[in-house]
């Protein structure tokens, strides 16, 4: 049965999360983050975790903070703190007494994975749904006219799923700190890229890149006529149970 947790990130805020125990014995843990301006209550998100519950591993999908039910304000929302916010989901894990954890995200959350991936040594496998390969920029959902404001002002407010938020120049800034193409090739775990064809947000190509980039590492599942969402029940299905049955695979 799923609990409803809060935990602390590095600033003191807390964050929601949803436990997903195991259902069977446990053989490992999975953390999962959510897509940008999104929450963890997605319907791919959930699908994921039941899934992944049903054959034995124990997972945390949890909101970052100025999304969903979490403290602290979008404004100050940085790839950095999100990364700092997965770490503290991870020794949610952890202080259960996990020692075989794995991370997925979507999206945006998928960047978050992959680069907390390569920072904490103790992660063993690690998979990204309908994921970007390059970094974010202004021109992938605002206009031009939110861009010279961003630029004048440092920051612009913008509305994404019915929210008006802020977004700072800071967030673009430290996003460009982070090279996810670099982060992918140095990648020495096993790492499942999960994509729609008919992605409209992040387009499949960006699936491919992170597969040619390192394609010992990198395995490449592309959903015929998946959008970003995969909000066609069949393709959650899909999705869920590709990624249960290649984190199964991976648990030695």
């Amino acid at each position: 049965m799923e609990q409803q947790i809060k935990f602390e990130n590095y600033q003191g805020e807390l964050l929601a999360g949803t436990l997903h125990p195991a259902r069977e014995s446990s053989i490992g843990a999975v953390v999962a983050g959510h897509c940008f301006t999104c929450s963890r209550h997605t319907g791919i998100l959930r699908r994921v975790c039941d899934e992944l519950s049903k054959i034995g591993f124990d997972v945390l999908r949890f909101d970052f903070s100025g999304n969903g039910q979490s403290q602290g304000g979008f404004e100050h929302s940085t790839w950095s703190k999100q990364i700092l916010e997965m770490e503290a989901a991870i020794n949610v894990m952890k202080d259960r007494g996990a020692d075989w954890i794995g991370l997925v995200g979507h999206s945006l959350g998928a960047a978050i994975a992959l680069l907390t991936a390569r920072k904490i040594d103790s992660i063993a496998a690690v998979c990204r749904l309908a994921g970007r390969a390059s970094a974010s920029r202004p021109t992938y959902f605002l206009t031009h006219a939110q861009q010279e404001t961003l630029t004048t002002n440092g920051q612009v407010e913008f509305t994404s799923r019915g929210r008006k938020l802020t977004i700072t120049q800071a967030f673009f800034d430290d996003a460009d700190s982070h090279d996810l193409v670099a982060a992918t090739r140095s990648l020495t775990i096993p790492m499942l890229v999960v994509h729609g064809n008919q992605d409209e947000i992040i387009p499949v190509s960006e699936a491919y890149l992170a597969h040619d980039t390192n394609p010992k590492r990198v395995k490449l599942f592309v959903v015929e006529g998946g959008d970003h969402m995969f909000s066609r029940p069949a393709h959650q299905q899909q999705v869920g149970q590709t990624v249960a049955d290649w984190f199964r695979h991976q648990v030695g």
